[in-house]
């Protein structure tokens, strides 16, 4: 239960059990509920290992030109420029954030914006890919 009421109740009992035990290191304000015991650590280190080695494999049996974003919106560009009328009818412009989403997603697996050295979004190559598309959209109308 995380009603309002329970809350202070946990905390209240936490107290007096560190105060019964004589644990002194506590500071209040801080919580220990997110602290992880050193077995919940090396079980998520496993899991996330298991779910990014398992990430690698997904596009293994995909030819190269289907699964590299850049060839992909290379080929809607080529598309666009030698047939405009059947790409506009084709409304490519709703279609590709759906077709692009599971690559884009695959590539954030392991994408930490909390870490102390994450790459920014707009240094990602699947980003830059886009920014170059939508740049070559926007030239080609005007």
């Amino acid at each position: 239960d995380n009603s309002p009421e329970f809350i202070p109740k946990c905390r209240t009992c936490r107290r007096q059990v560190r105060e019964q035990s004589g644990e002194g290191d506590h500071h209040e304000g801080l919580s220990s509920d997110e602290e992880l015991t050193p077995t919940e650590v090396d079980e998520f280190q496993k899991s996330k290992d298991n779910v990014l080695e398992d990430s690698r494999k997904i596009f293994e049996d995909v030819h190269a030109d289907f699964c590299d974003i850049r060839k992909i919106l290379l080929k809607f560009q080529e598309w666009k420029e030698k047939f405009p009328d059947s790409y506009c009818d084709a409304y490519i412009s709703f279609c590709l954030p759906k077709l692009l989403n599971p690559l884009i997603r695959v590539q954030l697996i392991n994408w930490n914006p909390l870490e102390q050295n994450y790459t920014e979004l707009e240094e990602m190559p699947w980003f830059r890919a886009i920014e170059e598309f939508s740049d070559a959209e926007n030239v080609s109308e005007s």
